[in-house]
């Protein structure tokens, strides 16, 4: 599914469910990560995570849709648009939208650890991802100096 297509999806649902015409932007953002979508309260758009729709499929992108359409139409309203709002929770549950949205598996891609602080007392090795300036830390165990050593990659 494209960003066209995604559009035409989100202007339909938002007059069959929601009686009102979607004049905004709609597309995938493929840089969200703990999240299904989110309104943009500034320019009124709605951006979508593509990841939902490879996992979890077309029908838990409806109701992300419907949800984030909750949050547009609220909020041009004047009315409550906030997920702990009253006019929020009701048109959710009227118009059948998810309140949650399920994880993705690939939320997180962590990176390898390519730096080692190594203890020169007692030889206790921390593991880290990013480089640090080993004479700021002592160890935690014996408060001895620390070395930083670079794993070197595969």
């Amino acid at each position: 599914m494209n960003d066209k297509e995604l559009q035409k999806m989100v202007e339909e649902i938002s007059i069959r469910d929601f009686n009102r015409p979607f004049l905004h932007q709609a597309r995938f953002n493929s840089r969200l990560r703990t999240t299904g979508g989110r309104y943009l309260l500034r320019s009124h758009d709605l951006e979508f995570n593509p990841l939902h729709v490879e996992e979890h499929g077309m029908q838990e992108l409806v109701g992300i849709i419907k949800h984030e359409l909750c949050h547009y139409h609220l909020h041009l309203q004047g009315r409550g648009y906030a997920h702990r709002d009253a006019d929020f929770i009701n048109l959710l549950k009227k118009v059948g939208g998810s309140r949650y949205c399920q994880q993705v598996s690939r939320r997180r891609r962590s990176l390898p650890f390519r730096y080692q602080l190594i203890c020169n007392d007692c030889g206790l090795v921390y593991r880290r991802k990013k480089k640090v300036d080993a004479s700021r830390y002592v160890c935690g165990k014996c408060r001895g100096k620390l070395r930083i050593v670079e794993i070197p990659s595969p």
